[in-house]
């Protein structure tokens, strides 16, 4: 099952189709004129499309001064692609192919954002969220304090006051060395794999408001360790993690449509190489030799 929990990219659209096209935009009925070059409009649409396009261009621009540079970029794509449509480069066989892969390239995208993208809901990620959540086996997690100490004649004496009714936090203050001490060796919560694994293990084995009775040796020194807390770890809030439900729900969405489309198309591979490398992506699941034959960010 894919892992919701953990960043994934989507299905995005390439910068270079739509910058290419800039140049055929139609003046839309009520589209402010922003500039004119050499008698042709340049609208805010325009300008909309290029701040979209170029956004990783301009990532590092202050938000004032992008306008700017999306209007300069314009400009020149305009002038140039006039230099090269006067030389007649728009008529050679090379230049009528890449036209119709950006074509092509462009379609792609528009497919993706109004037949799947837009089909992923507010509702469906939340319901996605919901089900994972449901489907979890919750893993344990302890809330727990400790005193470090260098040696483990300080953690015995250390546990001989505990065992005399001495305040767990006023000694960790006092006595603990690490920097957990300022707030009475609280950890906090932690689950398995967090510590290392002798702290880990004898913190587990022991039940909330009870602390070790002998000395926990780690790299670090001599552990007395009192856990305050045991519980269900918690699964992370939908609001920290909705992005990434919908960026799954993208891809399984961007799949299926990829898969059934192949299933049902005539697909013939002519180059032998190309047949060999493509054949075990083939294969896997999840139509994953589309990653490598579609735009992704």
């Amino acid at each position: 099952m894919n892992n919701p929990f953990r960043r994934m990219s989507i299905v995005g659209i390439g910068a270079a189709t739509a910058m290419t096209l800039l140049a055929g935009v139609a003046l839309a009925q009520g589209d402010k004129v922003v500039a004119t070059i050499n008698g042709n409009a340049v609208t805010e649409t325009d300008l909309e499309i290029a701040l979209t396009d170029l956004d990783q261009q301009f990532a590092q621009l202050p938000q004032e001064q992008r306008r700017a540079a999306a209007l300069s970029a314009l400009i020149e794509i305009r002038l140039l692609s006039a230099e090269a449509e006067a030389k007649g480069l728009a008529d050679t066989d090379d230049f009528k192919r890449r036209m119709e892969v950006l074509r092509q390239r462009a379609l792609h995208s528009a497919y993706i954002e109004q037949e799947v993208a837009a089909k992923v809901t507010d509702e469906a990620v939340r319901a996605e969220y919901d089900k994972q959540v449901a489907a979890m086996t919750p893993a344990k997690e302890v809330r727990a304090r400790h005193i470090l100490v260098p040696t483990e004649e300080e953690a015995k004496a250390i546990i001989a006051d505990l065992d005399k009714g001495g305040d767990f936090e006023a000694i960790a203050k006092e006595k603990s060395q690490d920097g957990a001490a300022a707030n009475g060796g609280d950890l906090g919560y932690f689950g398995a794999g967090q510590m290392v694994p002798d702290f880990e293990t004898a913190a587990f084995a022991l039940n909330a408001g009870e602390y070790s009775k002998e000395p926990v040796k780690t790299q670090f020194g001599f552990h007395v360790i009192k856990v305050e807390d045991k519980r269900d770890q918690q699964p992370p809030a939908f609001e920290q993690v909705q992005g990434q439900f919908r960026s799954l729900l993208l891809r399984q969405s961007y799949f299926e449509v990829v898969t059934n489309l192949r299933e049902a198309a005539n697909v013939e591979i002519t180059d032998p190489a190309l047949k060999a490398a493509l054949e075990p992506a083939d294969e896997g699941e999840d139509g994953g030799e589309a990653e490598d034959g579609h735009d992704h960010e």
